[in-house]
């Protein structure tokens, strides 16, 4: 049994006891005042011997104590305690105040069909019961109308008072459940939505590494062609040609082993290469932003691999579209970049709402964001900043180029086959 079944459980029983301690509480009351009390002035309005008249409101108001668990049983007590006062008593007996608890009860707390037995019995006795009385003391025939009214009121009333507590009880209940069953449902399609937003990010980020090895292995493609003409013309070269391909592949080795560990294993087929963007695109995407958005540079622009270009392109890319949507009309933002030679830090700073801004909570850029970084061994800080607006604060490391893995002496970093993105002259 899980833990909310076994909390579900003890609620259940504490509830149980609770009503157990109200019904022993209620009949004890009920004994007290219409019996024992009765008992204790001698009670001379009816004829019958006192002792007898003890015993049946005993026999009326004692079955109270079963009104929550047993109500059908408490009936069935009680009416044969109506019985016995009918044949032993010649009037009402101040224990006859148990009757409305006890059509009450049972139309509380059961279901409509089986409650009318209630009624029926209730029904009978306001006429039976009367109708004895006027025999056995003469009564006058309004007199008996009347006390056929009262009896009548006494059965009536709280049947329909305990059915519409019930009624409305249920309702509740049903609303709750359906309120409930929203949330759950609710919280399913959050988290679904959820799920399928990571798993539209894992699998952009899969056909960005796909572009980057296919990119890499149409370099050492075209590197191998034309070095093996070259070959046949300057057959030094060949080693130098070489040393190109295998240090594109390492490059490409490195971009896989780094991303590989967020994926999923989903390769696409018959993808079409596409220049992928880099660091000289962003200038003309803050270009494109407008002229609220200020880019500043400083450092020489590293020689990186295209994952890294583009994990930086894509963290400036996000940080302005959330600040074009949440930052405010009148907002300006600052996208500064410092070059070093191990690593790219990337602070795109605005004044716009910061913490003030309002977000349906469905977004996943800076999911994505973290994601990226993560997966270049990067760090990466996103949050409204204490004197206003946000900050989008980043740190990638450079990974190096195929034609920068080259080691020895008498390297041309002229050739152009040491420059795997550039290709065969």
């Amino acid at each position: 049994m899980s833990l909310r079944d076994r909390i579900s459980s003890a609620t259940t029983r504490a509830a149980r006891r609770n009503k157990l301690s109200g019904d022993l509480a209620l009949t004890g009351l009920v004994l007290l005042l219409a019996a024992f009390f009765p008992y204790a002035i001698g009670f001379r309005y009816l004829s019958s011997p006192i002792e007898l008249q003890f015993v049946v409101s005993i026999a009326l108001i004692a079955p109270l104590a079963l009104r929550s668990r047993y109500p059908q049983v408490m009936l069935l007590l009680s009416t044969l305690g109506g019985i016995g006062h009918m044949l032993v008593v010649n009037g009402p007996l101040p224990a006859l105040v148990a009757i409305p608890l006890v059509v009450y009860s049972v139309a509380r707390e059961v279901d409509a069909r089986s409650s009318r037995s209630a009624v029926l019995v209730g029904l009978a006795a306001s006429i039976a019961g009367p109708l004895q009385w006027y025999l056995l003391n003469r009564w006058e025939l309004n007199f008996l109308v009347i006390v056929v009214l009262v009896c009548l009121g006494m059965v009536l009333t709280p049947y329909v008072i305990g059915r519409r507590l019930r009624e409305t009880e249920k309702a509740a209940e049903v609303a709750e459940r359906n309120e409930q069953e929203r949330v759950q449902t609710l919280l399913a399609e959050r988290d679904q939505r959820a799920r399928m937003a990571e798993i539209n990010a894992r699998q952009q980020i899969a056909r960005e590494l796909h572009d980057i090895v296919a990119h890499s292995l149409s370099v050492m493609i075209v590197q191998a062609e034309g070095g093996r003409a070259l070959a046949a013309k300057k057959p030094e070269r060949a080693a130098e040609v070489l040393e190109t391909i295998a240090g594109t592949g390492r490059e490409a080795l490195v971009e896989m082993r780094r991303i590989v560990g967020v994926l999923r294993n989903t390769p696409e087929e018959d993808s079409a290469y596409a220049p992928m963007p880099g660091l000289g695109d962003i200038g003309e995407m803050v270009h494109r932003t407008g002229e609220r958005v200020r880019l500043l540079r400083s450092g020489d622009t590293p020689e990186c691999g295209a994952a890294t270009q583009l994990t930086v392109y894509r963290i400036v890319q996000e940080a302005l579209t959330n600040f074009l949507k949440h930052a405010g009309p009148g907002a300006r933002a600052e996208v500064r970049l410092t070059f070093d030679a191990d690593r790219i830090q990337v602070d795109v700073t605005d004044d716009g709402l910061g913490a003030e801004s309002r977000s349906d909570g469905l977004g996943n850029g800076l999911k994505g964001m973290h994601e990226r970084v993560a997966a270049r061994g990067g760090t990466l800080e996103a949050g409204p900043r204490p004197e206003g607006g946000f900050r989008v604060y980043a740190v990638v490391p450079v990974s190096p180029t195929g034609s920068q893995l080259r080691t020895g002496p008498g390297a041309d970093h002229t050739t152009p086959f040491r420059t795997p993105r550039k290709g065969l002259p």
